[in-house]
């Protein structure tokens, strides 16, 4: 990356700061996936950020001069995102799911799970048109999964489960900021083991499932996430196993498991060929996610044991 000095004496307005940003992201060959999917779109949120503009910024701003300072701000965003390979919502500690914005850093995985795109139709039709009263969010990480479905379902409460200290303060955090705390609690645990007695209609969950092999190979953007988030055994299910194997006890009846599990999901139908996963297609993009009913774990019992 040349001079900085150089740089904001040649650079004068927001749009040159995007072109220029574009360019560099482009030079550097950086890697999209956390939130944005391409170098405009990344640029677009360090740029206005460093600048204190909103997203949606009307285009006619874009022409407008920026003062020394401002350009400076603008300029060490786009170093580190450079340098350090830090997706674009660690340097904005903003991240946006199904709609609302949440509080991310490095002590939590980027939200980006393609079970937003089901929170947002009710879950329907796979609770039967059921509402559900008791929520689980398994694995929450910064809580968006369990914080978003509290607000699809207002009368229901939640449980924010993780295992990581480090993920429930991020997630008390985003608690706080949607202003749920009545509703919404943050829960220390590993998988089920401290839940004893706890009963849900929904459990929904977005668990460790990369692979050995992909995590080896994953773009240096993935390697700043915590790998407690990312790593789950030699095929990626080391947790799900878990999960399948226990979430029977911890569902009412017609209660629904509803568990991401990315590229993983070829190794997870290999390893329970006779169980009736249904696995879901998305609109917006995304795979590898199923849905199965606490009857049906009951039913394939003997498999997950």
């Amino acid at each position: 990356m040349s001079n900085s000095s150089e740089i904001s004496s040649e650079l004068h307005t927001l749009r040159d700061y995007l072109r220029w940003g574009i360019s560099e992201f482009g030079r550097a060959g950086l890697f999209f996936g956390h939130g944005t999917d391409n170098a405009l779109d990344e640029a677009r949120v360090l740029v206005l950020h460093g600048l204190n503009l909103p997203l949606d910024l009307d285009p006619a701003l874009l022409d407008a001069r920026l003062t020394m300072f401002e350009r400076e701000q603008v300029l060490q965003l786009i170093k580190r995102r450079v340098e350090e390979r830090l997706p674009a919502a660690y340097l904005t500690h903003e991240a946006w799911f199904a709609g609302l914005s949440f509080y991310v850093d490095e002590r939590v995985l980027v939200p980006r799970s393609p079970i937003a795109e089901l929170i947002g139709q009710g879950f329907e039709p796979w609770l039967g048109g059921e509402y559900p009263l008791r929520i689980l969010d398994l694995c929450t990480g910064s809580g968006c999964i369990g914080i978003a479905c509290a607000y699809q379902f207002e009368d229901a409460s939640v449980d924010l489960v993780d295992i990581s200290l480090d993920a429930l303060n991020v997630a008390d955090i985003n608690i706080a900021r949607h202003e749920l705390g009545d509703r919404v609690r943050a829960v220390q645990s590993d998988v089920f083991d401290l839940l004893s007695g706890e009963k849900y209609d929904l459990i929904v969950s977005n668990p460790p499932y990369v692979d050995a092999g992909d995590l080896a190979t994953m773009p240096a953007e993935y390697q700043r996430e915590p790998a407690l988030g990312l790593a789950s055994g030699p095929d990626g299910l080391d947790i799900t196993r878990r999960i399948l194997r226990e979430a029977a006890d911890y569902l009412n009846d017609n209660g629904v498991l509803i568990v991401e599990v990315g590229n993983s999901c070829i190794a997870l139908d290999a390893a329970f060929p006779l169980v009736p996963f249904m696995w879901l297609e998305f609109e917006h993009g995304g795979h590898g996610v199923f849905v199965i009913t606490r009857e049906q774990l009951l039913e394939n019992a003997a498999s997950f044991a």
